[in-house]
């Protein structure tokens, strides 16, 4: 069965658009929350969890209406696949029912784990380097954080070169330029020919 999962963060914001999304994709019965997405409390998400079945595919609007941090989305889809149940967003590259769309998680999974030691070693050696040139800290430049695992997903993806770059940006939801600037973020070398097309 299909079950669809809405969410807005205030009662000024309207479901209505994801809720029509969710019919057309198929999904015979919608659950609607209106919560921050911040709180970790929501009891209608908590509901609609426990009455997921094996077997089942739980359809979102955008990742970013199920899960509070990319933490929880891993920890919580990670959850759904050892219950059989799928996870399907409409505006993201995660379909967790095709062997491709378990690829991407399993990606956005990895990152997550590594995420929080990068960003330790990086911010360590930051500050080790200005300190030798006699700095005493200040904010490291570079991406934000929340830019950090869609960068490495670009890059994870780009090398293995199974995807055009135009298929790259449009599975993980960015312009091409985002792409190629992740790209020169992450120190990928990027060909000539490439960046033309």
């Amino acid at each position: 069965m299909k079950i669809g999962y809405a969410r807005v963060s205030t009662r000024e914001q309207n479901l209505d658009m994801q809720i029509i999304a969710l019919e057309n994709a198929g999904c015979e019965k919608i659950y609607e929350e209106i919560v921050s997405g911040v709180k970790a409390d929501r009891p209608v998400l908590n509901n609609l969890l426990k009455q997921l079945r094996p077997g089942d595919t739980l359809i979102v609007w955008k990742l970013d209406r199920l899960g509070r941090s990319l933490k929880h989305l891993v920890d919580l889809v990670q959850v759904l696949i050892q219950n059989n149940i799928g996870l399907c967003s409409l505006n993201d590259p995660i379909d967790t029912t095709t062997s491709q769309g378990r690829l991407i998680f399993n990606i956005f999974a990895s990152l997550a784990e590594f995420e929080r030691d990068i960003i330790r070693e990086r911010t360590q050696a930051g500050l080790s380097a200005a300190r030798a040139r006699g700095r005493l800290g200040g904010r490291p430049r570079g991406l934000p954080k929340k830019s950090e695992a869609t960068a490495y997903a670009v890059e994870t993806l780009y090398r293995e070169g199974q995807l055009s770059v135009m298929q790259i940006a449009k599975k993980l939801g960015i312009s091409k330029s985002t792409l190629y600037k992740y790209l020169r973020f992450r120190n990928v070398e990027i060909s000539k020919y490439e960046h033309q097309t």
